[in-house]
């Protein structure tokens, strides 16, 4: 198992993915208090800035307790963070993770987040060592669907009313990509 401390920066053609830190509060606040961003994360949005914080400081722990890794992407000329990218539910002893990401509206469908998964790929693979790294989605989040495609995952599934939010039951689909090196 690796250790995702010292927090290693990842780079791109375009992007550096940097650690989430608390000077980023207003862009995740941005991300994750914005309906349309969040459209497709059964999750509740936040609604302050210590929300925002307290978001960051969940990131930072399970950094700490290597249990999950996010970055923030941001452009290499702008140190300004305009998504997230990470591992989340890493199960280590089965050699998989699930990638999950995010983008400020305005940055998107400018192939960003197709250049983040490869870097989450390369990292996934060589660093953590996993053997399958997966994507869950919503099923009518049809951008999300071709991006991983485009990265060469494979629909896995789709799991009718698995989930349970808001006073409804939810489909997934899951999407994974194997380490064929």
């Amino acid at each position: 198992m690796s250790s995702f401390l010292p927090f290693k920066d990842l780079e791109s053609e375009r992007l550096l993915l940097r650690q989430i830190t608390s000077n980023d509060v207003n862009e995740v606040f941005a991300l994750r208090s914005n309906p349309e961003t969040m459209k497709y994360i059964p999750r509740p949005l936040v609604t302050t800035t210590d929300d925002a914080m307290d978001h960051i400081k969940m990131i930072q722990d399970k950094i700490e307790k290597n249990e999950g890794i996010n970055w923030a992407i941001t452009l290499k000329d702008n140190p300004k963070m305009i998504g997230i990218i990470g591992h989340y539910r890493i199960r280590w002893e089965h050699f998989r993770s699930e990638i999950g990401y995010m983008l400020l509206p305005e940055y998107q469908g400018k192939g960003i987040i197709t250049e983040a998964i490869q870097l989450m790929l390369d990292y996934g693979f060589n660093e953590m060592k996993m053997h399958s790294l997966e994507a869950i989605i919503d099923p009518k989040n049809t951008a999300s669907a071709k991006v991983l495609e485009k990265n060469d995952f494979v629909k896995e599934a789709h799991l009718i009313q698995n989930e349970f939010y808001d006073g409804k039951f939810l489909d997934t689909v899951i999407y994974s990509i194997l380490n064929n090196s």
